[in-house]
């Protein structure tokens, strides 16, 4: 039974999912009742702190030695989820007293550093979670009146190789999965798990007493930063953010931190200027108008300005005869303006450089270049045997790039002389 539930993100409609904290719920409520009355349910439901029902099937329903075990299969919708399809599963069993106590088993982890959601050393099952469990066990033992104490534990077979793929190396929770989630509910999308992550990244760091620290978007600043470029303590923590640097300065401000320290590529700082808190693309741009701006605010003419705010590099200012590219030699940037721009022409010489020669080819394109690997995987032609111009600006930088260069050599045999074939052609009747 699909969760039909769909969210619109990007232009697209997605269909949610559900957390692996409301499928150890669905578990053990399903586990509980198996033990409780000898006999396992088709499917189970339950009301996730979101709102929404999640009903599923009961999946390897199985009684052993005093205790219940029924699984339910993560479903993570259309969202990327490590954890999609791995089973989750929970064990019920009898206990003193009257309470739900709840542990993990194996292919759920256990925290390792100070600032998670759980003290260190407890299993990775955070509070909502817990939650929920206790909740979903209790409403089946109010129903069949049976108030005795239980215990939980829950396990996700497949679990310690998933986490291999998520944040939990980072976070400091090892041996698998964490349970997770707040509202119950996956949506596709979401930035809300970056940006969890960054904040218990910025509560270990400051559990650790840090109290200066480095923000930096992605590959480019920590790049940067493990070159060298910049002199750090080594006790200075550097917290990756993504695009979510307003999310980032609000956490590092509430966790105490005196001092932050931004690094990443000019792109996307220069909007921070602007006040433009998180830096993707699709919410918001504003680098021209930027520069722009505090180029004249540091005292340049109208002429260097308009430039800023032009696109080609050969056209002129609404406001003077001078070209963006003049502008820029007179201030000391040399750029290349006898650009071949035609779109088929610069397709073709990409394609001889990627061809190979001596035994290897002419362009590398390297893992830190995601936007450019994205595009290259979605260029495709359309009508008129003309390329889809959607999503491609890094693909017409790479285009303009390799128009600038030398065009590679061709090797082509020389051409024999009219003697030169004559003397040939001799020398092949005497071997007759």
């Amino acid at each position: 039974m699909p969760f039909e539930h769909y969210v619109t993100a990007g232009g697209k409609r997605l269909r949610c999912g559900y957390t692996t904290g409301t499928c150890a719920a669905l578990a053990a409520a399903a586990a509980a009742r198996l033990l409780l009355t000898g006999r396992a349910p088709e499917t189970v439901s339950l009301r996730t702190p979101k709102g929404w029902v999640v009903e599923v099937p009961v999946e390897a329903p199985r009684l052993e030695a005093g205790a219940a075990c029924c699984c339910v299969t993560k479903d993570g919708g259309d969202d990327v989820d490590a954890t999609h399809g791995l089973p989750v599963c929970a064990r019920v069993e009898a206990a003193a007293g009257e309470a739900v106590l709840l542990q993990g088993g194996p292919g759920v982890g256990r925290v390792t550093r100070p600032g998670l959601d759980q003290p260190m050393g407890e299993w990775a099952i955070n509070r909502v979670p817990r939650q929920m469990i206790r909740e979903a066990v209790d409403a089946v033992r109010r129903e069949l009146d049976e108030p005795g104490g239980l215990r939980v534990t829950i396990s996700v077979p497949g679990g310690e190789a998933a986490a291999r793929r998520t944040f939990n190396p980072r976070l400091g929770v090892e041996g698998g999965i964490s349970i997770l989630g707040t509202s119950g509910i996956v949506e596709p999308m979401s930035v809300q798990a970056i940006v969890e992550t960054t904040a218990l990244e910025l509560r270990q760091a400051a559990a650790g007493g840090a109290r200066q620290l480095v923000l930096t978007p992605g590959n480019y600043g920590m790049e940067f930063l493990a070159r060298g470029g910049v002199a750090l303590p080594a006790e200075v923590p550097v917290v990756r953010c993504s695009n979510f640097i307003g999310e980032a300065l609000d956490g590092a401000g509430a966790e105490g931190f005196s001092a932050v320290l931004l690094v990443g590529h000019i792109g996307k700082l220069v909007k921070l200027a602007g006040g433009i808190m998180n830096t993707h693309s699709r919410w918001a741009d504003g680098r021209a108008e930027l520069f722009c701006a505090h180029a004249a605010l540091c005292g340049a003419d109208r002429d260097t300005a308009q430039a800023l705010m032009d696109s080609a590099c050969l056209q002129k200012t609404l406001s003077g005869p001078r070209s963006v590219a003049q502008l820029f030699y007179e201030n000391g940037v040399s750029v290349n303006t006898r650009v071949d721009k035609n779109v088929w022409t610069g397709v073709q010489r990409v394609k001889s450089y990627l061809t190979k020669r001596e035994g290897r080819p002419g362009l590398f394109i390297f893992k830190n270049c995601p936007e450019m690997i994205r595009e290259i995987k979605g260029y495709r032609y359309g009508e008129g045997e003309s390329p889809v111009k959607k999503d491609d600006h890094a693909m017409d930088e790479l285009r303009y790039y390799i128009m600038s260069r030398p065009e590679p050599a061709v090797f082509k045999p020389p051409q024999s002389s009219i003697v030169q074939k004559d003397l040939l052609r001799l020398m092949k009747r005497r071997r007759r």
